[in-house]
């Protein structure tokens, strides 16, 4: 998180900063957003040590849309266990051109707080980027380390100035439109190898009909 808020903060910006799961159990990310013209929040569902505002639903943010300019997320994405609905709400939440860092295991053991739900890989947060309508700036993972039993995927998204969540809609019309192509074609096609398969299945269904 600090290489994160040194590569793509200002200290001389007036920041709004919001910390989701911000309640410092083993310590917290608020020593890194100590500057005066910053105001941070912490954000968790139980009140306690660093937080601000206490979540009455999981999935919602008790904030304005485009009231943040920044908003911060290590180690509580992988105990949600509807992310993208967090993840819409981010974006909502997020200023356009605002920033989200965000943090979770790429790997590791169960470790439920209530619950221990996911991990994370780089296509992982690519798709939450396009799912929430946010540009995805950067991902990695550190897998490489064999011999460590954890490992974190890190990630930058910004907020379009034209923002947009995902129209699910739209992309499953899209998907069904794409599968009725895909099956047209295969049962179009004079190749033996893939037409012989579904002649098959074909024949069996009208026999069992019988």
């Amino acid at each position: 998180m600090r290489a994160l808020t040194e590569k793509y903060l200002r200290p001389d910006q007036n920041l709004m900063i919001a910390d989701i799961g911000s309640y410092d159990v083993n310590g917290s990310y608020k020593p890194l957003f100590d500057n005066l013209n910053w105001t941070y929040h912490g954000v968790d569902q139980a009140a306690g040590p660093n937080v601000d505002f206490v979540l009455s639903d999981p999935h919602t943010l008790p904030f304005s849309s485009s009231s943040y300019d920044v908003i911060v997320s290590g180690q509580a994405f992988e105990h949600m266990e509807f992310f993208w609905l967090v993840a819409t709400e981010v974006a909502r939440v997020m200023k356009p051109g605002g920033l989200f860092f965000l943090i979770a295991p790429s790997k590791g053991h169960e470790h439920r707080y209530p619950m221990d739900c996911w991990r994370y890989y780089p296509d992982g947060y690519a798709a939450i980027g396009r799912w929430a309508g946010l540009e995805t700036l950067e991902a990695k993972s550190d897998l490489a380390d064999p011999a460590s039993d954890w490992g974190d995927t890190v990630g930058a998204f910004r907020k379009p100035d034209n923002w947009r969540p995902m129209d699910i809609h739209a992309h499953l019309r899209q998907r069904v439109t794409e599968l009725e192509e895909h099956n047209r074609a295969l049962l179009n096609s004079t190749s033996w190898k893939i037409t012989a398969p579904i002649r098959e299945i074909m024949s069996a269904m009208k026999g069992a009909r019988k």
